[in-house]
């Protein structure tokens, strides 16, 4: 670190677990994956079962609001010719993968955490695109599909602290101190949290009784 005024950052040698702080982070992201991998998991049965039999009546089919079955018949659920929970069964593993070796003391090459960040920030943009049709187009939620939304959101926001504090973004030194003093003071725990709870309040507030009918 450049700045004079922020306390070096402790970069574990390969073998040495990572300092206590990033270990927390690496161990939250690692149960955040296996989540999402498990709901992607159970979207991509879902789907198996829906083209077998599009009238097949899903476990998580709960009302007009709460229906897997109406988010995954829609042309949105297969974006790219193939069920999105594909996509999650092939992309999970690798951030287990990456945090089941940090959290045994391999440090990965800076190169590595910033293409890291960028596949994951694409996840993230997509997740959201996904939520949004969702809301507003489908008119529909699946409890599995916001479950993995709600994880890539976290573990996005795990990943950029692992990374600002570990100086892997290549940012001008202003704005990487900047980002630096704001991840040590907690903000980004306070943003995350408040994210979370505005995607809810959005859900409420769109839907409000239908939720519970």
């Amino acid at each position: 670190m450049s700045s004079a005024t922020t306390s070096p950052v402790h970069r574990s040698t390969p073998g040495e677990a990572p300092p206590h702080p990033l270990r927390l982070v690496w161990a939250a992201m690692l149960v955040g994956s296996v989540a999402s991998l498990v709901a992607s998991l159970v979207l991509a049965i879902d789907a198996i079962r829906l083209a077998e039999d599009p009238s097949v009546s899903l476990g998580c089919d709960i009302n007009a609001v709460i229906s897997c079955g109406t988010v995954a018949s829609s042309w949105q659920a297969s974006l790219l010719g193939f069920p999105n929970a594909y996509l999650g069964l092939m992309t999970e593993p690798v951030v287990i993968t990456l945090a089941v070796a940090a959290l045994s003391g391999v440090r990965f090459p800076r190169h590595v955490m910033l293409a890291a960040q960028v596949v994951y920030t694409i996840g993230l943009g997509f997740a959201y695109w996904l939520f949004h049709q969702a809301m507003f187009e489908i008119g529909a939620l699946c409890p599995w599909c916001m479950l993995v939304t709600l994880v890539t959101t976290l573990v996005w926001f795990e990943l950029t602290r692992i990374n600002v504090l570990q100086d892997n973004l290549l940012l001008p030194r202003r704005v990487q101190s900047v980002l630096e003093s704001a991840v040590r003071s907690g903000i980004d725990v306070v943003v995350g949290v408040s994210w979370v709870l505005l995607m809810v309040l959005a859900v409420v507030l769109k839907y409000g009784e239908a939720l519970f009918a």
